[in-house]
């Protein structure tokens, strides 16, 4: 009968599956190198890890070989020196004052331009009226496309509009300045003396970043649901306090990466600075270790030496990425389980 019970030791036998036992289902749970499979793994990792050890890794090395060198970059012959080039870097007063303008633009551009951008996508996300839905101020999708235009710009050609607008002579600044009655700023060098050269160029990188990081930040905020904001609110949370207590924490990961990125390009700042100061500005007062590497190598045929110099800018940079991540994680980041 199909409703009979089968005593212990006379029903049907046990089934292929279960009579294999554990080692047969582990042996099915392998996969099997199929066309495809190996095919998957050397477009989306071979060739891609090969490119990188070819054209970073590679080049990397090869910057810390010549570093120990004497080449001038122009002779296959060179002699190996040891860390030569490293002691006359702590001794060059060039170098150690074109490292001090770097920390400087490090430390400085992040903290503004994030700074900045953080208020302005603050505005245009949720500081519009209180009344109704949380929005942001009106007509921001104007000011989104317009603050987007400086970043478009090649750095490059920023650096020239801006070196013409603060030309002693004809520029728009003194113009301006002289016309509402500030006879002091007639033929005022702004990028020729030594107390305005260095914040004017901070002026103009910082006016060439806050856009696109603007824009970071509000799709950043834009995710973050509209019912966390709404509880907030009949909770009695007013703008700045929903900026600090939600806003900030939950994008919290995407300015640590905001952070890393801006700062490295502060470090390095090359394009900007030989483009508003090529000599590297009164008393060397603009000059960057990027600058200073480019002179030496093509200037002056050191290439040996202005290795060294681009290993020391590659240590300074990891070890910028090293503090962003340890005060991100000390203020309350994540951890290491990826947990908050």
């Amino acid at each position: 009968m199909s409703g009979q019970i089968s005593a212990p030791g006379r029903g049907a036998p046990p089934s292929r599956d279960v009579a294999a036992g554990p080692s047969n289902g582990s042996r099915r749970g392998r996969k099997k190198w199929t066309f495809d499979r190996i095919s998957f793994f050397i477009v989306f990792l071979l060739v891609p890890l090969a490119l990188f050890l070819v054209f970073v890794i590679s080049p990397f090395i090869q910057a810390g070989f010549y570093s120990l060198t004497n080449w001038t970059g122009f002779s296959p012959e060179f002699d190996f020196i040891g860390f030569a080039n490293f002691v006359k870097l702590a001794q060059d007063p060039r170098w150690t004052n074109a490292v001090g303008n770097s920390i400087v633009l490090g430390l400085v551009v992040p903290f503004v331009t994030l700074s900045i951008a953080l208020i302005f996508a603050i505005l245009i996300t949720i500081g519009g009226s209180g009344r109704g839905q949380i929005r942001g101020v009106k007509n921001a999708g104007f000011y989104r496309v317009v603050s987007l235009f400086p970043y478009v710009i090649p750095g490059i050609a920023i650096g020239l509009i801006w070196r013409l607008i603060l030309d002693p002579s004809s520029g728009l600044v003194n113009g301006i300045l002289t016309g509402l009655g500030l006879d002091q700023f007639q033929s005022f060098a702004w990028l020729g003396n030594v107390t305005t050269a260095l914040p004017v160029s901070i002026l103009v990188i910082v006016w060439g970043f806050v856009g696109f990081y603007m824009l970071l930040f509000i799709a950043a905020i834009k995710g973050i649901p509209a019912e966390t904001y709404e509880a907030a609110r009949i909770d009695g949370a007013g703008r700045a306090r929903m900026s600090w207590s939600i806003t900030l924490p939950l994008i919290r990961s995407n300015v640590q990466t905001a952070y890393i990125y801006i700062g490295i390009m502060a470090l390095d700042a090359f394009v900007y600075m030989q483009a508003l100061n090529p000599q590297g500005g009164p008393d060397s007062s603009t000059l960057v270790m990027s600058q200073q590497l480019f002179r030496s190598a093509f200037s002056e045929g050191q290439f040996g030496y202005a290795s060294a110099m681009g290993v020391v800018i590659a240590l300074v940079t990891l070890f910028f990425a090293a503090i962003v991540f340890t005060v991100n994680r000390l203020t309350g980041g994540k951890d290491e389980g990826g947990t908050s």
